[in-house]
């Protein structure tokens, strides 16, 4: 059988206080597109899977670079797709490297996983003095409108994200087996079927703490430590999750629009 493979590599650069292009690479089903959006600050991407999901087997890689003084954000153009495995797992990796007082957030739309389906997803991070990193990942598994039911699965997330070349995050996140079972357990989801983490990484992240705590309400927490601001939702279905994201994320990007692709 055929299997997906898709790479995305982008590099920007601050030139007079605006941000452009420097570089574009994409092959297979791996598309960047670049839409003009006059309220984003700095310049904006769309990563697109052409495939139109992943199963095993299937392999995505994103690569960022944002250039010293530049800002970059990075989304999905819809909701990417965990189908079920036949044998093997969708590997999907994220590598950004973000200079010295530029900014990156990396804010994929969900991502669904299907009864059935195996993910293993990495993301790595190499910031340099006075960079900032807003990174969030959101996972729904199946989605209640349809009835869904994620019996079995597969998911592991791997975050590291370093600083001048010091490790200064890393977190694991591995589910794997009955889903359904386990995401009944208390300690786990509490029967709830969407969750999603968030990070900042920035010098003066504490200050938007209790800002976070507020706009996540009920369905999540977060705390803030050496100049990262971490959080985590839980909510019982995708539309729940997304409700809770939008203002957290607004609130990370200090009130600036979210990309387009999330509001239509």
């Amino acid at each position: 059988m055929q299997r997906a493979r898709g790479c995305g590599r982008i590099a920007v650069r601050a030139e007079g206080g605006v941000t452009r292009l420097a570089r574009l690479y994409q092959e297979g089903c791996g598309k960047i597109r670049l839409p003009r959006d006059a309220r984003a600050e700095g310049l904006e991407a769309v990563l697109i899977n052409s495939s139109g999901g992943l199963t095993g087997g299937d392999e995505m890689s994103w690569q960022a670079e944002v250039g010293a003084g530049a800002r970059l954000t990075l989304s999905t153009q819809a909701c990417e797709r965990i189908y079920r495995a036949r044998d093997g797992l969708a590997e999907q990796r994220a590598t950004l490297t973000v200079g010295a007082g530029a900014s990156l957030d990396w804010l994929p739309q969900e991502t669904i996983l299907f009864d059935g389906g195996a993910l293993s997803r990495r993301l790595d991070a190499d910031l340099h003095a006075g960079a900032r990193l807003l990174a969030v990942e959101a996972v729904v598994l199946g989605r209640t409108a349809m009835n869904e039911t994620v019996r079995v699965g597969s998911l592991h997330d791997r975050w590291r994200i370093r600083r001048e070349g010091q490790l200064v995050f890393a977190d694991e996140l591995r589910l794997d087996g009955a889903l359904a079972d386990l995401g009944a357990r208390g300690a786990i989801l509490s029967g709830r079927r969407a969750f999603a983490s968030l990070l900042m990484v920035a010098e003066d992240a504490a200050r938007l703490l209790e800002p976070v705590r507020a706009a996540l309400g009920e369905w999540g927490g977060a705390s803030a430590f050496e100049g990262k601001l971490f959080a985590r939702v839980a909510t019982p279905d995708g539309f729940s999750l997304r409700q809770a994201l939008l203002p957290a994320i607004e609130v990370l990007r200090d009130n600036h629009p979210l990309p387009r692709v999330w509001r239509t």
